[in-house]
């Protein structure tokens, strides 16, 4: 089937870029978050930056790479959305106390016997937020968490089809 010529092909380069403005976007927010509205994050919460620190680190190498390479960092890319919005559907689950955490750092500590120095050296240095707590921006009825797996969700789509369109250009 020949390319229409309103569908441009898409370059593995631009998949590429794509994947380091999102994490940077997403990574940015949730700076912005903590340090300046402080909102403290729960462990669930540092567990859903990570997808997007990678996808950073993939889509530098998939702009470095030749384009036959570059392809396989494009894939991962989509992977590591499809991570991020797992994670962001787990959270919210926890958010709406669907299912416990699976974070142990979102439990309060529980200690037996001892005296109150022992206690207190088992306390973390941080107060933990608990995981099943959720932050709400700007007054809207949807979570932090929710926001962010929706963001990772209009990106997967993006990259989706971008990578559809990339892999029509080879034909």
């Amino acid at each position: 089937m020949p390319l229409n010529r309103t569908t441009r092909p898409v370059s593995t380069t631009a998949l590429g870029g794509l994947y380091v403005l999102a994490g940077a976007v997403a990574l940015g927010v949730v700076w912005f978050a903590e340090h300046w509205l402080q909102l403290a994050p729960c462990e669930l919460c540092l567990w859903e930056r990570r997808p997007w620190w990678v996808l950073i680190g993939l889509g530098i190498i998939t702009i470095v790479l030749p384009k036959r390479y570059a392809r396989y960092g494009v894939f991962l890319g989509i992977l590591c959305l499809m991570t991020s919005i797992g994670l962001a559907v787990l959270h919210a689950g926890v958010e709406h106390k669907f299912w416990p955490s699976p974070a142990p750092e979102c439990r309060a500590p529980v200690f037996h016997g001892g005296n109150f120095r022992d206690w207190m050296s088992t306390m973390p240095a941080r107060p933990n937020k608990p995981c099943d707590s959720p932050d709400y921006l700007f007054g809207l009825p949807i979570s932090m968490t929710e926001l962010g797996g929706l963001y990772a969700i209009v990106v997967f789509v993006v990259a989706l089809v971008g990578s559809a369109r990339m892999g029509r250009s080879r034909r």
